[in-house]
């Protein structure tokens, strides 16, 4: 009887996932990201972006955002903006030094939803927390870290693909 329960449990859950809607693709800043968008109903989703900036380290972000849509321009698709918080992650050295940062992260941006299954964005996503690393010569140090504050350092462009 618990097998039977827990496979309809799993079942529910595989349906109610499949159903909401999901986007992933690219997002271009300071780096190259992997992006994916999962929708929770109409009003907002969960954006997670793995990505390399500078090209020289890693870094995961992940946003909840609240949408609202755009309904005064009258388009093909559809226009919304969102905002949200979450938190951001990551590593990145040059020559013999290294860092480990992690922090809170926010965003705000807009999208373009075509008719067909494609999707634009623009926002902006910067992050705050400390820092920890260290330096060429093997000095450990820590501060904290202001990641992507001023907006043209971390405005991105996102094309992500819908199903």
């Amino acid at each position: 009887m618990k097998r039977v329960v827990l496979s309809l449990v799993m079942f529910a859950s595989v349906l109610a996932v499949s159903a909401q809607p999901r986007a992933i693709g690219g997002r271009l800043n300071y780096g190259v990201e992997v992006s994916y968008q999962h929708g929770f109903g109409e009003a907002n989703m969960l954006q997670l972006d793995l990505g390399i900036p500078f090209f020289n380290g890693i870094q995961l972000s992940g946003v909840y955002d609240w949408i609202f849509p755009i309904s005064s321009w009258k388009e093909e698709g559809s226009w919304n903006w969102y905002a949200g918080v979450g938190g951001s992650l990551g590593m990145y050295g040059y020559s013999k030094s290294s860092a480990f940062f992690v922090g809170a992260a926010g965003m705000i941006g807009v999208e373009y939803n075509f008719k067909f299954p494609l999707q634009l964005s623009l926002d902006f996503r910067p992050a705050v927390g400390p820092a920890f690393g260290r330096d060429e010569a093997g000095n450990s140090w820590s501060r904290f870290n202001v990641d992507g504050l001023l907006p043209w350092w971390n405005i991105g462009l996102g094309i992500r693909y819908k199903f």
